[in-house]
């Protein structure tokens, strides 16, 4: 079962979000915690206390006893809205500045096919779709007959 735990109008942008979450995507709770509480990021802090919701939320909702086999099978960081200010500058102009906000999902499961998915292996059959070939190598085939 997967567990699910939202941060809505953070105030950091989900870019910089982003490159923290990609550390922890597919980690046990355990080692994600370790790597967030030594990343140097402001964004850390704010995706720790998201992943310890999520661990809080197996084990009080779902009763999950066993929190060594948690792993983060989902992380993302969606935008939020922005908030636009303007700040004077010289001749009259107008500097606008723009607060970006993101929403985080951390969702953590105990499953042995969850854990599949979150390290990368494909969730269809493997090989269901042949590669294309670029278009270059077409037009240049059509050229020389």
């Amino acid at each position: 079962m997967r567990v699910l735990a939202r941060a809505r109008y953070v105030r950091v942008s989900a870019k910089k979000a982003k490159l923290v979450l990609d550390q922890i995507r597919g980690k046990s709770v355990a080692d994600a915690l370790a790597i967030l509480q030594f990343t140097p990021r402001a964004a850390a802090r704010l995706v720790e206390k998201v992943l310890r919701s999520a661990v809080a939320n197996a084990e009080h909702n779902h009763q999950v006893r066993n929190l060594d086999d948690l792993r983060v099978v989902q992380a993302t960081a969606d935008g939020g809205p922005v908030l636009k200010r303007v700040q004077p500058r010289a001749m009259g102009r107008a500097f606008f500045i723009r607060h970006r906000t993101s929403h985080l999902t951390i969702g953590v499961s105990d499953e042995a096919g969850d854990r599949r998915r979150a390290a990368g292996a494909p969730a269809g059959p493997a090989g269901a779709r042949a590669p294309r070939r670029p278009a270059g190598r077409r037009r240049a085939a059509r050229e020389n007959v």
